[in-house]
């Protein structure tokens, strides 16, 4: 398998990797009840292949490992009564890091 190096800030050799954490809390040091990931590099990997646990226990967690922030959530209290309703996860967290890109 091949990648192609793709430009990332006018930074051509480097990739952009994004990480999209949903907390259980809305603070920083809440526990990761969800996470997705993009990395152009793993682009097409099977998805038996990817990683079952997230990749850290707590938003602050990947900030302290060079991640970073780029958009959090907006707090939004639910409307009364619909307090036990299923919906969207909320205390999203966008992280990102740009990273050389290493053409396999």
């Amino acid at each position: 398998m091949t990648t192609t190096p793709i430009p990332t800030d006018g930074h051509p050799g480097r990739r952009q990797r994004l990480l999209q954490l949903w907390l259980g809390h809305s603070d920083l040091h809440s526990g990761v009840v969800a996470w997705s990931s993009y990395d152009p590099a793993l682009a097409g990997r099977p998805p038996d292949d990817l990683p079952t646990a997230p990749p850290y226990p707590t938003a602050m967690a990947a900030l302290r490992d060079g991640w970073r922030l780029i958009q959090f959530s907006p707090a939004i209290p639910p409307a009364p009564g619909s307090e036990f309703r299923t919906s969207f996860l909320p205390n999203e967290v966008l992280l990102e890091k740009t990273e050389a890109d290493h053409v396999r």
